[in-house]
């Protein structure tokens, strides 16, 4: 794996999120719709995985239930979700166009090493997480609270899970001051997704990772942006070395 790369086309100014928003201006279902398409691009969801229930699904994403079936309903238009009466709904196409997970498109962060990201996310979330905790509202409060909440529920489901982590560290990096260092942090956060799967599989990963989140989340209920940024700190650091653990027993030619 190369430790540095270029995309492989530049980007245009519609596909970076700051342009693309201000010059359409979407439905939540239809910017659901791309939340849950960037879910397959990334890897979270692969083919054949069933999506998690309505319900389940709407409390990882913090949105309704009505939302969240207006999204599916485009997407199997699409033909990347088949919806079936009586089953649960599946990822039936892994082409999903050109999107963008941060500021970059999805997947092209996997090409730098597991050092390198690991060093880019210290120097931006430090940044971010210090900014956040300081602008930090009481709404954002509790849609962190939720998040964490519809986690601890899923305990036992690995994909449901990583959809509602990153809608928690997306609403942290969004409640910093700088944009653009969001939009950064979005993209690093989704280095190795597929490998991500693997590691909270493992026995207690996700109830680690709650664990850390509500040490992120009571840092922030006190504005206190030293405890923050080192609760965030020790999140990152049990990231990069379960990630580490598994790039060493599958590589990345298996």
């Amino acid at each position: 794996m190369r430790s540095s790369a270029r995309l492989s086309e530049p980007l245009a100014l519609r596909d970076v999120p700051s342009f693309r928003d201000t010059i359409v201006k979407r439905s939540i279902k239809d910017q659901v719709a791309d939340k849950i398409a960037g879910l397959i691009a990334s890897g979270i969801l692969q083919i054949g995985d069933a999506l998690p229930g309505e319900r389940e699904l709407a409390a990882a994403l913090n949105v309704s239930r009505e939302t969240v079936r207006g999204a599916i309903q485009i997407l199997a238009l699409r033909g990347v979700l088949e919806v079936s009466q009586g089953a649960r709904t599946r990822v039936v196409r892994a082409e999903v166009g050109r999107i963008a997970i941060g500021f970059a498109t999805a997947r092209a962060i996997d090409a730098y090493d597991l050092d390198a990201v690991h060093a880019a996310r210290i120097l931006v979330e430090r940044q971010i997480v210090g900014e956040a905790a300081q602008r930090i509202d009481a709404a954002t409060l509790a849609t962190l609270d939720r998040l964490i909440a519809a986690q601890e529920s899923a305990l036992d489901d690995p994909v449901r899970f990583l959809i509602s982590d990153r809608e928690f560290h997306l609403t942290i990096y969004g409640a910093a001051a700088n944009p653009l260092l969001g939009d950064f942090a979005t993209d690093l956060y989704a280095y190795m997704m597929e490998r991500r799967r693997v590691v909270v599989a493992g026995p207690g990963a996700i109830l680690r990772s709650t664990q850390d989140h509500r040490a992120i989340l009571e840092a922030f209920r006190r504005h206190d942006a030293e405890a923050a940024v080192a609760a965030f700190a020790v999140h990152t650091e049990r990231i990069y070395e379960t990630t580490r653990s598994v790039l060493e027993v599958r590589p990345a030619s298996a």
